[in-house]
């Protein structure tokens, strides 16, 4: 009989000191719990971590022992044949169906801990590790069997580095933290007016002009500027090593070049691409700028190719996100290029969409069918369902759910990511506080975050399945420091977590932060900062 894990840890002795005893009431909440019959495993007397051998295995039990550290010191790793006392044991287990799914098996003298992959042994990892009281002492883990797997395949974050730059060891702790949470996806907006953040050899100007804005607005577009040199861009050399960094940890990096609008910074470097040919600068205010690639230069196309090819080399994953979002049209009417370009394409404006909406499709479809021809796939922003894009492209729905609900029911594949619920540059606290950090604006708190659901019953079955995942979104037009990043992101990336993870009918928000608040101890073991406004009274 499957029971609570709550109830599991009252069933036990009461020899057992409950302050020390490991509680799998953790975030993401896993699936089952059932109740051993043993006695439990006392952690003072792990003598090693073992695993069945292979590079990944390897690395996931060298991951564990750093997790315990704090708490034991140094332990051994080893394969699984060298161990005979009291272990914990990392094993692949082939009928384990899911993927991402994981086992962990709790007896008096081992805890194992099986996935069908290495990822889902990590998961089953994380759990363990979120599982054990950080204050250490006689731990105890009780007898107990836990099984589980994601609701979702694509479980993502997102980091904006173009409007504010981040170091390359910032990047790698904001994967950790997606780590913790099961987050398997991190989207990196790379590229925005606001500054170009990767290197890419073929076009020296990206970053040696256009990763730098020579001023940035004081406040909301106040029309002042602190006139100080700002910006930075990773190498192709630290892109490569934030990307193992990132695959070490089964978490795929998806790039976003955004285009054709957003691309002030590009303008500035190449001004060539634009339809008017400048001046452009890198752009020192926040917001959405007329001057966007112009569609009507072939040389646009080849720069845009180009750029792509590099990224594709960089990053493997299968999506390459290629934006679309916020692209005014008001250089396209004025541009000879661009006219000839609808006329020679037969472009013709019908209803809603004007003839250059028409472009815009034209514009995003060559690139997706670039795309495909390397064997990758695009995914846009949901201003695309304007521009009659193939469903082959996916949807990335940023304003509100209705668009991402009904992308799915014309066959596009969807990732939600509604403002309103998602958008974690959005304050968290509705008080008028002078203390509070100044920020774009909006209210999402944590409960917001946590009532959200991306696949309601409303829509078909197929329908359905074309909800592939959600993620939340920072962008950092007024997140300018780490610590304001943490601050954001954290605890809203738990609540994130339980929405990609769990299945809906077993949310509890009143449960959820009760088990939130275990996890808040962990962030601030690892010194991130996080809002605690949502226990206020």
């Amino acid at each position: 009989m499957k029971k609570t894990i709550l109830t599991l840890l009252l069933a036990l002795p009461l020899a057992v000191n409950a302050q020390t005893l490991a509680d799998f009431n953790v975030v993401p909440l896993p699936q089952s719990c059932v109740a051993g019959k043993g006695k439990p495993f006392a952690l003072a007397e792990l003598e090693a971590i073992c695993h069945d051998g292979g590079d990944d295995m390897r690395r996931n039990a060298t991951f564990l022992a750093t997790w315990l550290k704090p708490i034991l010191g140094r332990l051994a790793t080893v394969t699984d044949k060298k161990v005979k006392g009291n272990c914990i044991s990392l094993k692949i287990n082939n009928k384990i169906t899911e993927k991402e799914g994981y086992r962990i098996t709790v007896g008096e003298h081992r805890v194992l801990v099986e996935g069908a992959t290495p990822q889902g042994v990590f998961y089953g990892m994380q759990t363990l590790r979120k599982a054990l009281p950080i204050e250490g002492g006689n731990v105890q883990i009780p007898a107990v069997t836990v099984t589980d797997a994601p609701r979702f395949a694509y479980r993502g974050m997102h980091l904006d580095v173009a409007r504010h730059f981040f170091d390359i060891d910032f990047v790698k702790q904001y994967i950790d933290m997606l780590a913790l949470h099961h987050i398997n996806t991190f989207h990196f907006h790379l590229t925005d007016d606001q500054g170009w953040r990767v290197e890419i050899k073929k076009y020296p100007r990206l970053t040696e002009e256009g990763a730098w804005r020579r001023r940035t607005v004081v406040g909301r577009n106040t029309g002042l500027y602190n006139w100080q040199r700002y910006g930075g861009f990773y190498t192709q050399e630290q892109i490569r090593d934030i990307v193992r960094y990132a695959q070490e940890r089964y978490i795929t990096i998806i790039p976003e070049i955004d285009m054709p609008g957003h691309m002030e910074a590009a303008l500035a470097a190449y001004p060539s691409l634009g339809c008017t040919g400048g001046p452009y600068e890198v752009e020192p205010n926040w917001g959405v700028f007329d001057d966007i690639l112009c569609a009507g230069r072939e040389e646009t196309f080849s720069f845009v190719e180009d750029v792509l090819d590099e990224i594709m080399a960089l990053f493997p994953s299968e999506y390459i996100h290629i934006g679309g979002d916020e692209a005014p049209r008001t250089r396209w009417k004025a541009c000879a290029r661009c006219q000839q370009r609808i006329s020679s394409e037969h472009l013709v404006g019908e209803g809603k969409k004007s003839a250059e909406d028409r472009l815009q499709g034209y514009f995003m479809k060559r690139v997706e069918r670039y795309l495909n021809s390397k064997g990758r796939k695009a995914i846009g922003w949901d201003e695309l369902l304007d521009c009659d894009v193939t469903p082959s492209t996916t949807i990335m729905s940023w304003r509100g759910a209705e668009g991402g609900l009904a992308a799915s029911q014309l066959g596009h594949d969807v990732i939600m990511v509604p403002t309103s619920w998602l958008y974690f540059d959005y304050y968290q606290t509705p008080e008028d506080d002078w203390s509070k950090p100044l920020l774009i604006g909006g209210y999402v708190p944590l409960e917001k975050v946590y009532s959200f659901e991306p696949a309601p019953d409303t829509l078909s079955e197929e329908a359905k399945r074309h909800i592939i995942g959600l993620q939340a979104n920072l962008w950092t037009e007024y997140v300018y420091a780490e610590e304001l990043a943490e601050y954001q992101v954290l605890p809203r990336m738990g609540a994130l977590a339980e929405l990609q993870w769990m299945q809906p009918e077993r949310k509890d928000y009143a449960d959820y932060l009760l088990r939130q608040q275990r996890l808040n101890k962990l962030y601030a073991a690892n010194g991130w900062k996080y809002c605690t406004a949502a226990w206020k009274k």
